[in-house]
């Protein structure tokens, strides 16, 4: 990780940590992860917002107002819009990338979910999605999203990726062994 991604990340926990406790505190998790989740949106969506949280040329005040319209047109929760504001008056609305994927891990976490990162060769149908989900929450003893992208070049199979766990069910990866097998006899 990048020194500067570091420190973004490192900064963006704290707040992270903040609010998160805050909203479990006063019982508002599902508030928040709704929030988490239309920010994110927003933030995909909008080259503009991107612009105005990473630009240093926007002035405090601007981003300010900005971000208090932002909230206000979206409905966010107080709390959420409060935070929001206090990033734009610190000059530190660069971390919200970051904010928002370690909020949406710890609420993930408080809800015992786990996300299963899938590519397989062809896109999974809705019986197969959920006997993988099953049989990995079997495995974890969590409930688990899955994350699919299909990626061709697998030509078979599939690669999951668990947390630290990674498993390869690819024809591609077999054939890649296979061919490594090969050139070591011969």
């Amino acid at each position: 990780m990048s020194e500067p991604a570091s420190i973004s990340a490192s900064i963006a926990g704290r707040y992270a940590s903040a609010i998160f406790e805050l909203s479990q505190e006063t019982k508002a998790l599902g508030a928040l992860e709704s929030d988490v989740a239309a920010l994110e949106t927003a933030l995909a969506d909008s080259a503009d917002l991107r612009d105005l949280i990473a630009s240093p040329l926007y002035a405090r005040d601007a981003q300010g107002r900005a971000v208090a319209a932002l909230a206000a047109k979206m409905g966010l929760a107080a709390v959420t819009a409060n935070l929001l504001a206090l990033l734009a008056d610190k000059r530190r609305l660069f971390v919200l990338p970051h904010l928002l994927a370690s909020l949406r891990a710890r609420i993930a976490e408080a809800k015992g979910e786990v996300t299963a990162e899938v590519t397989a060769a062809q896109a999974l149908s809705e019986a197969q999605a959920k006997k993988l989900a099953a049989t990995l929450a079997k495995q974890t003893g969590k409930t688990v999203k899955l994350n699919v992208a299909v990626d061709e070049s697998l030509i078979g199979g599939m690669i999951v990726k668990l947390g630290s766990k990674m498993i390869d069910t690819s024809v591609k990866s077999k054939l890649a062994s296979l061919q490594n097998a090969m050139k070591e006899v011969g």
